[in-house]
Formats: structure tokens, sequence, C-alpha cells
């Protein structure tokens, strides 16, 4: 009796080689002798497969994002606070990537709203040379990960497009390591370098971009903020300190994430459940603007001529001000407090978060 669906996929060697075959552990061995091998440790700790058949850009990110050691500042399970696939939704519905994956712009709004400095590159933005330095940089130490979007069939295996984080390099081959997060499909293994770029270089169909690499590391943070009970009179006060505290690019992140979302979503229809989930946060909306913390939040920013409600710099959409206002309260004020104090306001933050029309 036939059983149901696939069990794994045999690895297509050459042109790809098994990690944990006789090839692939002396390859391991040996660029570990060299020192192209110091980001793998973290990576591996972390190590996770992928928990839905398009979700392999959320769990490279989240893994890369745990190995960084990058606190999400809200709660996963229990006590927890802690990276997983269903928390990285700032940027797509997660609806929206279980039912056709994730484009490579869009995984780098994530990594950026996660917390993390992300530098993406596309093959017509980079070299092959530009894209060895990376590897080799990112493989001699453990403060930065490499995250690789490419087309599965240039190494012959099923499939099209696909991200995994670059566990390794080995010189003298001139190999990286992918780390698969499809581990239910294929092991990790070793690959060409040159065959990875020409892998990266290919056409997403969804956007008709070329894919790419990206590099991911921790922020250098400024000293944490300090309130002082004496100057700390009311809520206004709290709010104008936080707000006046905000990291000088924040207004262009804000204008980043609103570019991307618009140029790879435009002219693109929205599905009736779609328009029914931005009428329901359109109501919510106009409750939210009745609360006491927006107004005195609406008023600092216009008073203050602060970075994250400027419109001419972020577009011309009403709603890209209340987006970013409620991304401001998030980040800085706090979700914990949001949750705590004001839940109708909370609920607009999580809400306009996964807004796939901004």
């Amino acid at each position: 009796m036939a059983m149901a669906g696939l069990y794994r996929r045999i690895l297509p060697s050459p042109p790809a080689i098994d990690f944990a075959s006789s090839e692939g552990k002396k390859l391991f061995t040996e660029a570990i002798h060299n020192g192209t091998m110091e980001g793998f440790f973290k990576l591996i700790s972390y190590f996770q497969t992928q928990s839905e058949p398009a979700y392999c850009g959320l769990a490279s990110l989240s893994m890369v994002l745990n190995a960084l050691a990058i606190d999400p500042g809200r709660k996963w399970k229990g006590p927890w606070r802690w990276f997983d696939e269903n928390m990285l939704d700032c940027c797509e519905p997660l609806e929206k990537v279980k039912d056709k994956g994730i484009s490579f712009g869009k995984v780098v709004c994530l990594g950026h709203c996660a917390g993390a400095n992300v530098e993406a590159f596309r093959t017509n933005q980079s070299t092959i040379d530009d894209f060895r330095k990376y590897v080799i940089a990112c493989s001699q130490s453990d403060d930065c990960h490499v995250i690789s979007s490419y087309h599965r069939g240039t190494f012959k295996q099923t499939g099209t497009g696909h991200f995994s984080p670059i566990g390794g390099y080995h010189a003298e081959r001139d190999m990286a390591l992918i780390l698969d997060v499809a581990r239910f499909k294929y092991p990790p293994h070793w690959v060409p370098l040159g065959l990875l770029w020409e892998a990266m270089d290919t056409v997403d169909e969804s956007t008709g971009l070329r894919r790419g690499f990206m590099l991911v590391s921790r922020r250098q943070r400024a000293p944490a903020l300090l309130l002082y009970a004496e100057t700390m009179k009311d809520v206004k006060n709290v709010l104008a300190t936080v707000f006046m505290s905000l990291p000088l690019d924040f207004a262009e992140f804000i204008k980043w994430v609103a570019e991307i979302r618009r140029k790879e979503d435009g002219g693109q229809g929205l599905s009736e459940e779609e328009k029914g989930r931005l009428s329901i946060k359109e109501e919510v909306l106009k409750q939210v603007q009745e609360t006491g913390l927006y107004n005195h939040v609406t008023d600092i920013l216009s008073s203050q001529n602060l970075v994250c409600l400027t419109k001419q710099a972020m577009g011309h959409r009403d709603s890209l001000p209340k987006y970013c206002l409620l991304k401001c309260i998030a980040a800085k004020v706090g979700w914990d407090y949001l949750d705590r104090e004001d839940s109708v306001l909370s609920s607009m933050a999580i809400g306009v978060s996964l807004d796939p029309d901004l």
C-alpha cells in the first residue's frame, strides 16, 4: 500500500556535497583548521527546521536572530522571550507568507523590524568577489551571518526560490556550507561558491527583481535611556523624552519599509478576507484616536516636529503617520506596557503591523 506524502529527497551530488558524508566532514575539518567556521557554532546551536513549506525566509531569519542573541523584547511562550517564525509578521501577513512565501526585500524588512542591522545586496548591486569577501568575513566571526536567497534549480534540486543561512566557507575548494532550513527535504550541504552566486543571480518572478544575499548583525546600540523621577512629572513628559530619543535614521527606516511594501505589493488586488481585516483595523483606529495616550503622543510629535511624523519624508498616504506613530510607541514604550495599560492601542499596533497595504 502506497504511503501518502514524501519522505525527504536525495541530495543531487554533484554539485552539492552532503555535510555528513566523508567528504563533507573532511571539508568541515579543514575549514575549522583554517578559521572559516567560526560563525558555524552559534548558528548550529539555533538551527531550526522551517515549520511551513513556505517559511524558509522566516526560519532563516529567526535562526540568525537567535544566534546573534538579539532580544525580541516580547514574549514567545510562557515567560520566555525568543524569536519564532510566527513572531516575524511586521512586514507581511503570516497567512500570505504561508500561501506564497516571502520576497527578498521583505525578509530584509523583517530583520530591521526585529532589531538587527541588515545590509542587503541583490546580485545586480554586487559582484561575486564582494560576495566571497562577505562570506569569508562572517565565517571568521560569530558577530555576523549571511542569509542567501537563491534558486534551487541551479543545484539540480527540486523547488524554486529558497532562503538559508551560510554556515561556513572552505577556502581551498571555494565552497560554502548551506544550512538548509528545509531539513525535512535536504540536509546541510557544501556547494561551490560560484554556483551559489549563479543560483542567487536569478529573477524572483513574484517581484521581477534579482535575488541576492544579506548580512545580519547586532546593532551597536546607544546607552539605554534613563528617566529621572524629578523630570518625569506626567505622561506627557515621559512620552516627550521617549520620542526625542529616537535614532536619527528612524524616519528613513519607516520610509524604507513603506517603499518596499509599495514596490512589491503595487497593483496587486486585495482578497475579500484582507479587505475585511482592513475594515476592522480602520474601525479600531477610530477607537485609538479617542484615547488619551494617542492624543498626548500626537500633540508631542506635531508640536516638536519629531522624525516619526513627517509626511513629506515618508509618503503621502494618511495611514503612514499612524503606522509610524504606533511602531514608535510599540518599540519605545514597550509591548508589555501597551498590553497592560491600553489594550485598544496594543491591538491597533499589532493590526497595523500586519497591514499589507502599507
